[in-house]
């Protein structure tokens, strides 16, 4: 038998009872009952607690060892049971909270949000490419939420009792050098960049697979891809290498202008996601209005974009 909180009370209780019958009394059991379940927590413990005789109980050295500790440990665990109940019917701010995202345009506006709106909440944030990697940290617990994307309405990565909200959803755009031919264009139809090359960053979701699609579609294969990092696949589209995809709220560097796709064959979903049962989930819609405005902030800082979304007003942030 493992010893319980309850066994202690019952160590105390014929302490301070003086007996084992006035104990009973007191916690409302029968006196055979509470002389075998006595007789339990001494096996349990590996002798006897009390010297009983006709004048009563009194505790052996032994005794004396377990009531000390179940003097501390009772009232700790009293404390311990009161405040948690106290916090969890009248908390009402934000946790401290862990953030784990892969590339994009909201992290930087997310933080800086939290941040100014909760300064005594701390933040921290982790960043991956993979997505997978990040719902699988958010799932054993070790950052609160995950901020991610998807290609269109593809589903987030697969992961028991998680919980997934929509931030927004932008078209794809693509980059071109500023001396690139098609740089003077309001927007491109996506065949007729079927002879360049393409810069990719890296990532295990399924945007590879649906660029490869919208690609058929427009009836071509890419001839030269190129996965790496942001920064090398940016000079590859200065130096006019190769183009790139980016989302819509890029912001551009000196070299770079950014062009609309005709019909926006490709589309980008971020989400936030948290473990359903996790403490921070209750400041869950706190840190997706804050990620959606960040999402908004995002948005206008881009001319071109919202140039595109005045003629495309289905596309955005949710509401």
């Amino acid at each position: 038998m493992d010893l319980e909180l309850r066994h202690l009370k019952i160590v105390r209780a014929v302490a301070e009872a003086g007996s084992v019958t006035k104990a009973a009394t007191q916690l409302g059991l029968a006196q055979p009952s509470l002389t075998a379940q006595l007789k339990r927590i001494e096996r349990t413990l590996g002798g006897t607690l009390f010297e009983r005789d006709r004048n009563g109980a009194r505790p052996t050295p032994l005794g004396e060892l377990v009531l000390t500790r179940a003097r501390v440990l009772l009232p700790a665990v009293r404390e311990l049971q009161e405040e948690a109940v106290r916090f969890a019917n009248t908390y009402t701010g934000i946790p401290g909270i862990r953030i784990g995202a892969t590339h994009g345009p909201i992290l930087g506006g997310l933080v800086d949000r939290l941040t100014a709106a909760h300064p005594t909440a701390p933040v921290s944030t982790r960043t991956s490419w993979s997505s997978r990697e990040l719902t699988t940290l958010v799932s054993a617990g070790r950052l609160d939420f995950a901020l991610i994307g998807t290609c269109g309405e593809s589903p987030p990565p697969s992961m028991e009792a998680m919980t997934w909200t929509v931030v927004g959803t932008d078209p794809v755009f693509v980059l071109l050098s500023e001396d690139h031919p098609l740089a003077g264009e309001k927007e491109l139809e996506l065949s007729t960049l079927a002879d360049e090359g393409w810069a990719l960053a890296p990532g295990d979701g399924c945007f590879t697979d649906c660029f490869a699609g919208a690609c058929a579609r427009a009836g071509f294969v890419p001839k030269n891809v190129y996965e790496s990092d942001v920064a090398t696949c940016l000079h590859l589209v200065q130096v006019g290498k190769a183009v790139a995809l980016c989302q819509a709220t890029f912001q551009l560097s000196a070299g770079l202008v950014m062009m609309p796709l005709t019909g926006a064959p490709l589309q980008w979903r971020h989400l936030l996601g948290w473990h359903v049962d996790s403490f921070a989930g209750r400041a869950a819609p706190t840190v997706a209005d804050h990620a959606r405005a960040a999402h908004g902030q995002a948005v206008q800082r881009s001319t071109r974009y919202l140039d595109w979304r005045a003629r495309n007003p289905h596309f955005g942030a949710v509401p």
